[in-house]
C-alpha cells in the first residue's frame, strides 16, 4: 500500500487551482477539459481537485462542503517551506484568510494555518 493522491472537492476547480499556483507557487499539471477536475505538481503525491458535483457523484449521501462551513474541516493540507512568515504574507495577498500567525513552536518548528477561498484549511511549516 501507498499513498497516491489527495482529491479537495470544491466550487470551481481553476479558481482554487489559481489560488495555490498565486499564493503558494506550486504550479498546475493538469486541467481537464471540463473544468471539473485539476491537480498541482506537487511531485510523487498528487494533490488534486474536483468538483462538489462529483464527489456527491462518489458519495451518495453528500458532504461537507469546506466553503460553506463557519469553521474549517477536520483536515488540513501542509506545505512546507523555508519561509513560513513570507510564504503566509503571499498567501493573504492571494486571498486567505489567516487563522494563525506565524509561530515558532516547542518542538522547534515555524507553522501557522490559513484558509483557502475556497475553504480549505492549510498549514505552513517548516521542515521537521
Amino acid at each position: 500500500m501507498r499513498f497516491g493522491y489527495t482529491i479537495l472537492y470544491v466550487s470551481k476547480v481553476e479558481a482554487s487551482l489559481d489560488f495555490f499556483e498565486r499564493a503558494f507557487g506550486i504550479g498546475r499539471r493538469f486541467l481537464h477539459e471540463s473544468g471539473g477536475y485539476g491537480e498541482l505538481d506537487t511531485g510523487a503525491t498528487t494533490l488534486a481537485f474536483a468538483e462538489h458535483s462529483i464527489g456527491e457523484g462518489h458519495l451518495p449521501g453528500g458532504h461537507v462542503r469546506a466553503d460553506q462551513s463557519e469553521q474549517p474541516l477536520g483536515m488540513e493540507v501542509a506545505l512546507v517551506c523555508d519561509d513560513v512568515a513570507e510564504a503566509h504574507q503571499r498567501a493573504l495577498a492571494a486571498g486567505g484568510k489567516e487563522l494563525a500567525a506565524p509561530q515558532a513552536m516547542p518542538w522547534g518548528q515555524t507553522v501557522s494555518w490559513l484558509r483557502c477561498p475556497d475553504g480549505l484549511l492549510v498549514e505552513l511549516c517548516t521542515p521537521m
